[in-house]
């Protein structure tokens, strides 16, 4: 990244010979992350985060059906992070109806919900890799075949429609067009990949989706840099306007420095991912056992099927925050929830969705492992924690 501060500090937009060198950086930049999620390069659209190309992916579909908003039908679940949740809900407030899918209580989507959920006039479906908070990871390539299989069907339907066939309206349930007799891309299907990126195969092909989100900051990466995988069929929106770069969906200056860091770490969290997968999760395994081990304490996200980085418990009768500051005075960082939303007292949307009620999920408690992560660093939690849960559970009984 560093000759794209200073010595090659021109803009890419520009003829001279910096912005040319610039320029070229960025296309071999978008070159490596295309190979890593077997794509095109120009499918690639860089952003200033994963939330900024969640939110391209989110608008930029469904903008083209504003103008006739309630006739239009989206698809999210109950445990999506807040930069895709929140999307789905300003959408419905202009008057798309949405269906927010259920998770059962390891937090996985149920493949008949789906289906169940699908209409002729759902325009985008929006399901997570990996979760943020949890780490239970989704089925993508089966949500995928779900949706194709669907397209399908609807295709037929307009076929059947178009040669004037009588028993139309009981296959389709009307005799109105619906948006998949436009165009059989739809309903479009978005993953938010960020925290999946450092440990999941992010093959386009395998997992089946249309928009894919990743970005910097969760591989190592600088912080606001992100792209959108686009497959060339969708058409998108922009949601800002200015300029013609990144094909008129991303206008403004590229942050030159930021796409090469993000390409470099990309690349070396996939060459290193199998092997650092399985070590995080022999420790993952080994954190989360012991854990189990405290009084009224519960493992949340699925026991197997989950990132190799993640442990989520919760501490009955604890408050999650008041763990959190004991275990920061030795130097012990966990968090309560999406760090998005570290500053919230509000129990987290992830475990009240998995079936927990707001006094148990106020005990939740994030612990998060990465390439520094070490036995003897668990072991220092293990030795620390149980003195700390029980200090804070004899506080919480003297105050009832």
């Amino acid at each position: 990244m560093a000759p794209f501060f200073s010595k090659f500090f021109g803009n890419p937009s520009s003829l001279y010979k910096i912005g040319r060198i610039a320029a070229r950086a960025i296309a071999e930049s978008r070159e490596v992350i295309s190979a890593i999620i077997r794509c095109s390069p120009e499918e690639i659209i860089f952003t200033a985060g994963g939330t900024e190309s969640d939110n391209l992916a989110i608008f930029g579909v469904a903008n083209k059906f504003i103008d006739n908003a309630g006739d239009y039908h989206l698809i999210t679940t109950a445990i999506e992070h807040s930069a895709v949740l929140e999307s789905f809900k300003v959408l419905e407030g202009k008057g798309f109806q949405l269906t927010i899918l259920p998770v059962d209580k390891y937090g996985l989507v149920n493949p008949d919900d789906l289906m169940k959920a699908l209409t002729p006039n759902t325009i985008l479906v929006s399901i997570m890799y990996a979760n943020n908070e949890i780490g239970t990871i989704q089925d993508l390539g089966g949500f995928s075949k779900i949706i194709k299989n669907y397209r399908h069907i609807q295709q037929v339907d307009k076929s059947l429609h178009s040669a004037n066939v009588g028993n139309y309206s009981s296959l389709n349930g009307s005799n109105s067009y619906s948006v998949s007799d436009k165009n059989s891309i739809y309903p479009i299907f978005h993953a938010d990949a960020c925290q999946a990126a450092g440990y999941l195969d992010l093959d386009i092909d395998k997992l089946g989706v249309d928009l894919l989100t990743i970005n910097g900051s969760k591989i190592y990466g600088p912080k606001q840099i992100g792209a959108l995988y686009k497959r060339k069929e969708i058409k998108l929106e922009p949601i800002f306007y200015g300029g013609d770069q990144e094909r008129k969906l991303r206008p403004g200056t590229e942050n030159v420095a930021a796409i090469i860091g993000f390409a470099e770490a990309l690349k070396l969290v996939n060459s290193t991912r199998q092997k650092e997968s399985k070590r995080l999760g022999k420790l993952r395994d080994y954190f989360i056992m012991e854990l189990l081990k405290f009084p009224e304490t519960m493992l949340n996200g699925h026991p197997t099927n989950r990132l190799p980085n993640n442990i989520n418990v919760t501490f009955k009768r604890i408050e999650g925050e008041s763990i959190m500051l004991k275990l920061d005075k030795e130097e012990i960082y966990v968090s309560t929830g999406s760090a998005c939303h570290s500053m919230s007292l509000e129990p987290s949307h992830v475990i009240l969705a998995i079936g927990q009620d707001a006094g148990d999920a106020h005990g939740s408690m994030r612990f998060t492992m990465g390439k520094s992560t070490t036995k003897a660093q668990i072991d220092k939690v293990l030795k620390i924690l149980p003195a700390i849960v029980e200090d804070l559970r004899k506080i919480t009984a003297i105050n009832k």
